[in-house]
């Protein structure tokens, strides 16, 4: 009996090394990619997403496209019909089908269970508990995962799979996966940095959309 009870003993503290293991791992390549991707002066990345959920019967096909250039905490986002322009203290969502204009002070919220890709560089910064996932080949390509859990047991995200370049330590692709099922997949297709950008991508021409007959709320 006491060597039963020892080798549980045993065989508790070697799992919890080894999860301790792999969450230190998962954090100090998460910090090795946010290092290196927080360096550069701008990034213009392209991507697909998808989403599904087999229990709605819901599902789009082809994905949806979508383009976004970051340079610190402004962006200009292209993504389901909209512009959305950050400054770095307000938001412009520009929807040209309806001719409409929304400006709001700070930038998206983030507590409706859906991580937008204006995020999809820093979501994983807070809030999170993280460890390895598995290396997979994408057409050569070595994509190393880390699985992340919401720290709040009641959030809207039950789990989020974060898949990294293994050689560039670039983010390649985002599976969010929610409460309600549906499963968002963020995969990034064009990526460049440092580029030569105007400065006046993040910033809006009120004047040009009122000549163009938008409402302007």
């Amino acid at each position: 009996m006491k060597k039963i009870t020892l080798f549980l003993v045993g065989l508790l503290v070697s799992l919890h090394i080894n999860a301790q293991s792999s969450s230190q791992k998962a954090k100090s390549l998460l910090d090795e990619v946010s290092t290196k991707m927080g360096a550069y002066e701008n990034m213009s990345i392209g991507f697909n997403s998808t989403l599904v959920n087999k229990e709605a019967g819901i599902t789009n096909d082809p994905p949806i496209r979508g383009n976004i250039t970051l340079a610190g905490e402004k962006y200009n986002l292209n993504y389901l019909g909209n512009n959305f322009v950050f400054d770095g203290k307000k938001l412009v969502v520009i929807n040209t089908e309806e001719k409409e204009v929304t400006i709001t002070s700070g930038d998206v919220e983030e507590d409706d269970g859906f991580i937008y890709p204006s995020k999809l560089l820093t979501f994983y910064k807070e809030g999170y508990n993280y460890e390895m996932g598995n290396l997979k080949n994408n057409n050569g390509r070595k994509v190393q995962y880390v699985n992340l859990t919401p720290i709040d047991s009641n959030s809207d995200i039950v789990k989020v799979q974060l898949g990294i370049d293994a050689k560039t330590k670039h983010i390649y692709k985002l599976v969010q996966i929610g409460s309600n099922g549906t499963e968002t997949t963020f995969t990034i297709t064009k990526f460049k940095s440092n580029q030569a950008i105007s400065e006046n991508l993040f910033a809006f021409d009120r004047n040009k959309y009122e000549k163009l007959g938008y409402l302007i709320d």
